[in-house]
């Protein structure tokens, strides 16, 4: 399971990857800039669905639900995976 604190991680990765302030995107997603900052930087306990969807929404990526397995990388392991072929100048 990936844990608040991480998606705040990806998501501001994700942000400034897109060249956009933590202002411009908590206006795109209809949330409190105080609220995108808490969820980037770990101060945010927990964060309602919609809020959650509608971030993930500006950026142009979505939530997926499956089924739970040990035999299937995770989300981490296919951030880093990217990470990596990033770093070697490969394009995916």
């Amino acid at each position: 399971m990936l844990p608040l604190y991480s998606l705040g991680e990806r998501i501001a990765e994700k942000r400034r990857a897109l060249g956009l302030t933590q202002r411009d995107l908590a206006k795109r997603a209809k949330v409190g800039l105080s609220t995108l900052d808490a969820l980037e930087n770990a101060r945010l306990g927990e964060l309602g669905f919609s809020k959650i969807t509608n971030i993930l929404t500006a950026l142009g990526l979505e939530l997926s639900l499956r089924e739970a397995s040990s035999d299937r990388p995770t989300l981490e392991e296919l951030m880093e995976e990217e990470r990596n072929d990033q770093g070697l100048g490969r394009r995916g």
